[in-house]
């Protein structure tokens, strides 16, 4: 069976509304052989990553970056997951891998900064985008939670073909 491993940070309601609604599409009853195994973002790990055959990652957008709790599941997780470096220590591009992942960012004012920094995280992994990025400003009403939940269940989808 297939696993997919939703990591998030949801701090707010709004943010949990989103994360519902990824959790929800991820479940979907059209979709099956997909375990979903979901963790906050500090009790995430590298066993939790190993263990997928695709990931998806949830944050808020803080001062123009990802959470501080998801920016700690990448350095607990990053060199164990095969993340690559490069001679001074930054992330080196894989140019994708093999794991799917897909990503919503929260923001009241902006998420351009946060999805940026995720990215460079993700581009040093052995992952390949398998979807849009969901970048939600704002309250999160209906369009947003049926993105959420077609974003969920996009990525379960791909893992059950």
């Amino acid at each position: 069976m297939a696993r997919l491993v939703i990591v998030h940070h949801s701090p707010t309601d709004t943010v949990r509304a989103l994360t519902g609604a990824v959790v929800a599409g991820a479940h979907d009853d059209a979709i099956e052989g997909v375990e979903v195994v979901v963790r906050p973002a500090l009790e995430a790990s590298a066993a939790d990553v190993l263990a997928a055959d695709g990931v998806l990652l949830g944050t808020t957008a803080n001062f123009g970056y990802m959470s501080g709790a998801l920016k700690h599941f990448f350095d607990t997780i990053f060199l164990e997951a095969g993340g690559a470096l490069v001679e001074d220590g930054s992330a080196a591009s894989t140019g994708g891998g093999r794991i799917p992942f897909g990503l919503w960012v929260h923001g009241r004012y902006d998420t351009t900064g946060a999805v940026r920094s995720v990215l460079s995280i993700v581009g040093a992994l052995p992952w390949t985008r398998a979807a849009d990025v969901l970048e939600v400003l704002g309250e999160v009403g209906d369009e947003e939670r049926a993105a959420a939940y077609e974003l969920g269940g996009t990525l379960a989808a791909l893992l059950s073909a």
